[in-house]
C-alpha cells in the first residue's frame, strides 16, 4: 500500500505526478503550494515564446536545407558587432577566478556531489543536462541536494560561501518534463529545473555572494539568449531580487551560435558570466545542421578531430576574443580522462601529460578557466593555470590581432574513417543508451567518462558515414547499414563485459543496441539523441520500473 499513499501538493491548473515513495520528504520540501504557483506562472508566461524559438530552430534548418546557403555573420545585427562601446556587467568576485571547475557532476549522485563540495575546485558544474539522465527520481533528488548544499545541511562540507561555487546547469530547450503539466501541456525541462532551483535557493545564494549562477546549454541564437534574459528579469522581479542577480555562462555548442556570439553576450549583458567552448557537442552540430552535405563530412574523431584543427581552434580563438572584447569570461572544455589509482604508473604519467598538453593549449588561447571530471586532476591543473597565466583571469588578452572568417569556422579537417573509430563510436552510442535505460547520464569506457556530448558525436558520425557510404582506411569497405549492424552484433560480448552486466542488464544492452541501429539509419537525422530517447516508450517504461523498484526497496527497508 506504500505506493498508494504518496503525498501530492496541488495547485489549480497544475498536474504533478506523485514522486517515488522513497522521495516523499524531498517532494514535500520542494513542491510547496508557493513553489507550484511560481512554476505555473513561469511556464504560463514563457511557454509561447519557448514554442516560438523551437519553431525558429526548425525554420532555420529548413532554410539551410532548401537554399544550400552556409551559416555566416548576420547582417541585421552588424550594428551590435560594430559598436565598440558596450560591455557586459562585471561578474561578482566569486566568478572572477574559476581556473578549474568540476564538470559533468550530476547532483543526484549525492556521494560525488559531497566530494565536489569538499574539493579544492573553484566551481562545480551542477549538471542536470549532459551528464545527467532526467528521470523523475534524478531531477527531484538532484534539486533537493542543491537545496541541502545551499543550506549547509551536508555533514563536513564547507559553508556555501566557501565551497566551490555552484554553476547550475538546467536541461536544454529540447527537453520537456513529462511529470508536470501546466494547463494541459507538459512543461519545458529547463523551466522546471530553473524554476525550482531559483525559487528555493536564489535569495540564500545571493546573500552568501555565491549565486545564483547558471550554465545555459545548447543555445543556438541570440533570440534564445534574449528569451533567457527575459526569464531572468521576470524571475528577479517575482523573487524580489536586484536586476542582474542571475549570472549565466552560455555554452556555444552549435555552429550557428558561433556566428552570433557577440549578439548572445549583448542580449545577456546584465546577466552574462561569459561563454564556454567545448568540442563534441559543437562538432556534432555540424552533422546536425549540415551533415547531409558531402562538404561537411567529419572524419574519424578518434584520429583527426581535436582542438588544434582549424575549425575548432578558430572557434575557440573567436570565443576568447569576443568575450574579452566585451569584458566577459571565456571558459574552455572538460578533460574527460580518468587517472588510475597508481600515481607511479606509466599510464598515470601519460594521462597527466596528455591533459596538461591539451589544457595548456586552451590557456595559451586565453581562456579564463576550464573543467575536469576527475577530481584528482584539480590541483595539477590549477598549478598549470597559475604557472602560465597572470592573476585571477586572462581578460587582459584582447586578441586584437586575430581575425576569424566564416571559412575558418566551416572548413572541415582532412582525414578518413578507421575501423577502430567506427567501432568506438558504435560502442559509445550503444553504452550511452544502455546507461540511460538504467537511469544514468554518463558511464566510463576505456579510461574516460562518456556522456550525452560524446554520445551525440558518436551516433552523428555513424549516421553521416552511412549516409555518404564512406570507405574505411583499413580495408576499403564502405560504411553501410549492414556493416554497422554486423560490427555492433559482433561487439555484444565486449560491450556486455564493459557494462559488467547481469542478466537483466544484458537484455537492456540488447535493447540499447537495437535502438542505436534504429537511430543511425533513419533518413531524417534526429536532432538530439536525448530528445529521441526521452520521448521513446522504452525509456519511459524503464523509468517507471526503476521507480517501482526504488519504492519496493524503500518499503522493505521500513519493514
Amino acid at each position: 500500500e506504500c505506493n498508494k499513499t504518496r503525498f501530492l501538493t496541488t495547485y489549480p491548473g497544475v498536474d504533478v505526478e506523485p514522486p517515488p515513495a522513497v522521495l516523499q520528504l524531498e517532494f514535500q520540501t520542494l513542491f510547496t503550494t508557493e513553489a507550484l504557483q511560481f512554476l505555473s506562472d513561469l511556464c504560463t508566461t514563457f511557454q509561447p515564446e519557448v514554442d516560438r524559438v523551437l519553431k525558429l530552430r526548425t525554420l532555420r534548418k529548413v532554410q539551410l536545407d532548401l537554399t544550400g546557403e552556409l551559416p555566416g555573420f548576420r547582417e541585421d545585427t552588424a550594428h551590435i558587432r560594430n559598436d565598440p562601446t558596450w560591455r557586459v556587467s562585471p561578474v561578482p568576485s566569486r566568478l572572477q577566478c574559476r581556473h578549474v571547475d568540476i564538470g559533468d557532476l550530476s547532483p543526484c549522485d549525492t556521494h560525488r556531489f559531497i566530494q565536489g563540495l569538499r574539493s579544492k575546485a573553484q566551481g562545480i558544474q551542477v549538471d542536470f543536462d549532459d551528464g545527467n539522465c532526467p528521470t523523475y527520481y534524478n531531477q527531484i533528488k538532484g534539486i533537493y541536494n542543491v537545496y541541502q548544499a545551499v543550506r549547509n545541511q551536508f555533514h563536513a562540507t564547507p559553508p556555501i560561501s566557501q565551497a566551490p561555487v555552484l554553476m547550475l546547469r538546467p536541461r536544454a530547450w529540447n527537453m520537456v518534463e513529462h511529470n508536470m503539466m501546466v494547463h494541459g501541456q507538459e512543461i519545458p525541462g529547463p523551466l522546471f529545473d530553473f524554476g525550482l532551483l531559483m525559487f528555493h535557493n536564489a535569495k540564500l545564494l545571493l546573500e552568501s555572494q555565491s549565486g545564483p549562477f547558471f550554465y545555459l546549454s545548447k543555445v543556438e541564437s541570440h533570440l534564445e539568449a534574449k528569451l533567457w534574459n527575459q526569464i531572468f528579469l521576470w524571475t528577479e522581479y517575482k523573487l524580489d531580487l536586484p536586476v542582474g542577480s542571475v549570472k549565466a555562462t552560455v555554452l556555444i555548442e552549435c555552429v550557428l551560435a558561433s556566428f552570433e556570439m557577440e549578439e548572445i553576450l549583448y542580449e545577456l549583458r546584465e546577466h552574462s558570466a561569459g561563454l564556454n567552448c567545448g568540442i563534441w557537442d559543437y562538432s556534432a552540430s555540424f552533422v546536425n545542421k549540415l551533415g547531409h552535405r558531402a562538404d561537411f563530412l567529419l572524419p574519424d574523431r578518434s584520429k583527426y578531430v581535436n582542438m588544434e584543427k582549424r575549425f575548432l581552434r578558430s572557434y575557440m580563438d573567436l570565443l576568447v576574443k569576443t568575450c574579452h572584447r566585451r569584458g566577459a569570461l571565456a571558459t574552455g572544455g572538460m578533460a574527460a580522462l580518468l587517472l588510475p589509482r597508481d600515481e607511479q604508473s606509466v599510464l598515470y604519467k601519460t594521462i597527466v601529460t596528455t591533459v596538461t598538453r591539451l589544457k595548456l593549449l586552451e590557456i595559451q588561447a586565453g581562456v579564463d578557466g576550464f573543467m575536469v571530471y576527475d577530481m584528482d586532476l584539480i590541483e595539477p591543473m590549477q598549478k598549470l593555470f597559475q604557472l602560465h597565466s597572470q592573476g585571477k583571469n586572462q581578460l587582459q588578452q584582447l586578441r586584437d590581432d586575430l581575425t576569424v572568417s566564416p571559412d575558418d569556422l566551416l572548413t572541415m579537417p582532412a582525414g578518413g574513417v578507421t575501423l577502430y573509430g567506427l567501432k568506438y563510436n558504435i560502442a559509445v552510442g550503444v553504452l550511452f543508451i544502455e546507461a540511460w535505460l538504467s537511469g544514468r547520464g554518463h558511464f566510463f569506457y576505456k579510461g574516460q567518462v562518456e556522456d550525452s556530448a560524446t554520445a551525440e558525436i558518436s551516433r552523428s558520425q555513424v549516421w553521416q558515414w552511412i549516409r555518404h557510404q564512406v570507405k574505411l582506411e583499413d580495408d576499403g569497405r564502405a560504411v553501410t547499414r549492414g556493416l554497422v549492424r554486423s560490427l555492433a552484433q559482433s561487439m555484444q560480448d565486449d560491450l556486455w563485459a564493459a557494462t559488467r552486466c547481469q542478466t537483466q542488464r544484458y537484455k537492456r544492452l540488447a535493447t540499447a543496441l537495437s535502438m542505436f541501429l534504429e537511430v543511425v539509419q533513419k533518413s531524417d537525422f534526429p536532432e538530439f539523441l536525448t530528445t529521441y530517447l526521452y520521448l521513446d516508450h522504452t525509456f519511459l517504461s524503464s523509468q517507471r520500473l526503476h521507480e517501482e523498484r526504488a519504492d519496493e526497496g524503500h518499503y522493505k527497508a521500513r519493514l
